[in-house]
């Protein structure tokens, strides 16, 4: 029922699958609303829909596994099952943010339904070296400075001015921000 959404949940509307972000329940004289902010995991729009108390759902569950990267090749990504060794090739558009974070034999989180792969997500952290950025200066001690960096993945971010070329550093995947020297 439309009560029992919560936050995380997924959901089958209509044929397609949407993760929950929000639930807002809005209380009124002789019934009560839910509005619920809610992803589709196919395209990854989102939209905000309203529903009676009264109204039920098919809730789906998502079957995550322990997957190895392994390497990329004319524009698939390969990456093998743990446990049966078996390759399987995705798409730019499966990966997502992933792509800024491979590193090879890096163990990914793929989710599935059924046998349909609807997101891959990286480590929550990752210590990745820089391969690029501008050399700090004596003098620049500006609380909250930053400069661009490169990393060894070909993803740029802000990091402090104390961080030079070669510097391993710890990214947070989820926001893609520098977090600590390594």
């Amino acid at each position: 029922m439309a009560e029992d959404l919560r936050k995380g949940n997924v959901i089958d509307l209509d044929g397609k699958l949407y993760q929950i972000i929000d639930v807002q329940h809005i209380k009124m004289k002789r019934t009560a609303l839910n509005r619920i902010k809610m992803r589709d995991l196919r395209s990854g729009s989102i939209i905000e829909q309203s529903f009676q108390n009264t109204e039920t759902f098919k809730k789906v569950r998502l079957e995550g596994r322990p997957m190895q990267y392994l390497y990329q090749e004319n524009g698939l990504y390969y990456v093998m099952d743990q446990d049966s060794f078996e390759q399987i090739p995705l798409t730019k558009d499966q990966m997502g943010d992933a792509i800024n974070y491979l590193v090879e034999d890096m163990i990914l989180n793929v989710e599935f339904y059924q046998d349909e792969v609807l997101s891959v997500s990286p480590p929550i952290t990752i210590v990745l070296t820089v391969t690029k950025t501008e050399p700090g200066y004596a003098g620049d001690t500006k609380s909250g400075a930053s400069k661009p960096a490169v990393l060894q993945t070909g993803y740029t971010l802000n990091v402090p001015l104390f961080v030079n070329q070669g510097d391993k550093i710890k990214v947070d995947t989820r926001t893609g921000n520098y977090l600590e020297r390594a």
